[in-house]
């Protein structure tokens, strides 16, 4: 009977051979490097993701301003209490608005900021009476920034500028205006009850001008029509 030779175990040295120290370390060089790369990926998408969620909230507290701005002028009610519904001195727009609780008393300006300047507006409380009426409007003439009713709405502005239609021309804010029919009438009859009171203009037009870093360039203008 012939006998087959017995089978052979492969050698232990070389049935566990391992990696040497100097695979490792590349290895080890390789993993870091793209660690790096990855984690470069990772940082960019989220600065970028930022600086749009910054941008995006930036565009619409603008939006929500620019609004709030055309939302008072076309809510202006003239009365006979205060001489003008709409009045500017190149610092300060002051408007009388009708609000569902009565009349309110409303005084955009522009106000020094750590950041250059803030548009700030103020709203006094709804009034229903004549006295209160014209307390407002003599407090909206003495108003600092930061009294209670006061709201820093928009900063990093370097400087803004109002301008009325009136004569079928845009005009600076502080030039004279059309007088009211009533108030030339009563002119021409002589009465002193009824002085003669500038009319509202046919639209507002304002000018902000946004410094750098504000998140906004340059000018921004807004026209606003007035009346129906």
């Amino acid at each position: 009977m012939n006998r087959q030779p017995p089978l052979r175990c492969p050698s232990s040295r070389h049935g566990r051979r391992g990696f040497t120290l100097v695979e490792v370390l590349v290895a080890m060089v390789v993993m870091a490097i793209m660690a790096g790369m990855a984690w470069q990926g990772v940082d960019g998408i989220v600065r970028t993701r930022n600086a749009s969620q910054t941008r995006l909230e930036q565009t619409l507290r603008l939006n929500t301003v620019i609004a709030q701005w055309d939302r008072d002028l076309a809510s202006i009610q003239d009365t006979t209490v205060v001489r003008l519904a709409l009045s500017c001195d190149g610092a300060t727009v002051r408007l009388t608005r009708r609000t569902p609780d009565g009349l309110q008393v409303v005084a955009w300006s522009l106000r020094p900021d750590p950041s250059g300047g803030a548009w700030v507006r103020w709203a006094g409380p709804p009034v229903t009476t004549v006295g209160a009426l014209q307390d407002s409007w003599m407090r909206s003439l003495q108003l600092q920034g930061d009294e209670p009713g006061s709201l820093r709405t928009l900063t990093g502005l370097t400087g803004w500028q109002v301008y009325f239609f009136q004569g079928n021309a845009w005009a600076n804010c502080q030039s004279t205006g059309d007088l009211a029919a009533a108030g030339v009438a009563a002119a021409a009859s002589g009465s002193a009850a009824a002085p003669p009171r500038q009319a509202l203009p046919a639209g507002v037009r304002v000018v902000l001008s946004f410094g750098p870093g504000s998140g906004s360039n340059g000018d921004l203008t807004r026209d606003t029509q007035l009346g129906p």
